[in-house]
């Protein structure tokens, strides 16, 4: 097997002229998947001390969000890393984003928005699917179409993804949902683990 020496900033410059060429999102994500394909099949395109969990004593014990480029308004890439037994409840993302896993494995829940979304505080959601991803594999968030998720690592060991959104999600004013009983919770993220 060929290991790839393709790196984030290869991905960057590879993946910022699509960005301004391709306004189409569905195609721009098509295409744009091959350029993540490749990155993650280098192990070595992020350091190992942004494959564990909490490396920096910030943010969340058993989770790590650490800045690999990010422009204001613009493209953001990220590694997140997933502790064991680590949990994000549903919740939405309001652009486009691509995400590969690099280890192990996690499970990600994908929901559908029922209501006319007429509420600020309210939203019928159901569960549409689940998918276990492994080394590898990607998956795609389109904002309105296919845009709330939940994600598990069920697993005992760190599971770690490279991210890419179309805008740094610290700018965002996202909702986190509630199954049950159908709440909206509103929500920014914070800055990353080493910003």
């Amino acid at each position: 097997m060929t290991t790839s020496r393709y790196t984030v900033e290869d991905f960057v410059h590879d993946i910022k002229p699509l960005m301004e060429s391709e306004k189409d999102v569905e195609r721009f994500l098509d295409r744009g998947t091959s350029y993540l394909e490749k990155l993650i099949r280098n192990p070595n395109c992020i350091p190992d001390q942004m494959r564990v969990p909490n490396a920096f004593g910030t943010g969340r014990p058993n989770h790590g969000t650490y800045s690999l480029y990010e422009e204001p308004g613009g493209l953001s890439v990220s590694c997140v890393v997933w502790g064991p037994g680590d949990h994000a409840a549903p919740h939405d993302h309001h652009t486009w984003g691509m995400i590969g896993l690099l280890n192990n494995s996690l499970t990600e829940t994908r929901f559908r928005r029922l209501d006319d979304a007429s509420k600020e505080d309210w939203a019928q959601i159901e569960k549409d699917k689940v998918g276990n991803y492994k080394p590898g594999e990607m998956t795609l968030l389109i904002p309105d179409v296919y845009d709330i998720h939940q994600m598990d690592n069920f697993t005992d060991k760190p599971t770690a993804e490279i991210h890419v959104y179309g805008k740094p999600l610290a700018e965002i004013k996202r909702c986190r949902f509630n199954v049950e009983t159908g709440e909206v919770v509103a929500f920014q993220t914070g800055k990353a683990d080493n910003q």
